[in-house]
């Protein structure tokens, strides 16, 4: 039976982490462990009281960042977890997510690194939006990363099982074998330098110059509660930032034309405040 272990970071999560766990919970897949990393949040109590709900291994830290937050979960994962589910605390699974999930990944070994279909979910409301979240990341003609469908009106469409350039960082069902491989200086994963926003993009780039593909399916069908999805300028100017920072940044590890964009990008961000 293969072995799944979720790695969830968190940062003052209290309004979502408990319906992400209870998702983890009701998963149909018998062997499943979870790590929640806690990156600073303001307090603790929220984490405490759902450790002794769940049963999960807790492992609070500063506010080191989403990669290193991650790299940590990682590196406290059991070792023979064959796969390991990077979960972000605002997505939340249907109970058959992950038996489906690690069927798809056995009968596709080529396959590092597989995403779902994540739908947009309002946490406010506490419902579904009936929109698209992301169907994996894509790169425009100019240069520009973004999500598949985001903020479309989900109508089926996108349903087609493929490869995909980059998938999000929300949901990343990845092979611990294509991990490793692609490990970076002390086992990291994720490339630490992305303090938040394009390290999964990063994390996918690496894992397809080393032959891996990255996978789509459908099928899988994930509520993602992105606050922001519908309306950029709930996004802080700072977090805007150090998004356009980070574009910068993955074009100077992934040498590309297409750096022009991203100056350009955190140029109109820095100055301009778009």
């Amino acid at each position: 039976m293969t072995s799944v272990a979720t790695v969830i970071v968190s940062h003052n999560s209290g309004l979502v982490l408990g319906t992400c766990l209870q998702a983890v919970a009701e998963q149909s897949l018998q062997s499943l462990s979870t790590v929640v990393v806690d990156a600073g949040s303001s307090s603790s109590v929220y984490l405490d009281r759902l450790q002794e709900a769940y049963g999960f291994r807790l492992e609070k830290q500063a506010n080191l960042g989403f990669s290193r937050a991650n790299n940590l979960g990682y590196a406290l994962c059991p070792v023979e977890a064959e796969l390991i589910l990077f979960l972000n605390p605002d997505a939340f699974m249907a109970a058959t997510t992950l038996e489906q999930a690690v069927g798809l990944m056995a009968a596709q070994p080529e396959v590092g690194c597989l995403t779902a279909r994540l739908l947009g979910y309002d946490i406010e409301q506490g419902r579904p939006t009936g929109l698209l979240d992301s169907t994996g990341i894509f790169r425009s003609w100019y240069g520009r990363w973004y999500d598949r469908g985001q903020g479309r009106e989900d109508r089926g469409q996108f349903d087609r099982a493929e490869e995909v350039p980059a998938a999000c960082g929300a949901f990343m069902l990845c092979r611990r074998t294509a991990l490793d491989q692609v490990a970076l200086d002390g086992g990291a994963v994720f490339d630490p330098d992305f303090f938040l926003y394009k390290e999964d993009i990063e994390l996918s780039l690496r894992l397809r110059k080393q032959g891996w593909k990255i996978g789509y399916a459908p099928e899988l069908q994930v509520y993602h509660g992105r606050g922001w999805q519908r309306r950029r300028s709930r996004m802080s100017l700072a977090l805007r930032r150090i998004a356009a920072k980070n574009e910068i940044l993955l074009y100077r590890k992934h040498p590309s034309c297409y750096i022009l964009w991203a100056l350009v990008k955190y140029l109109g961000v820095r100055g301009l405040g778009l």
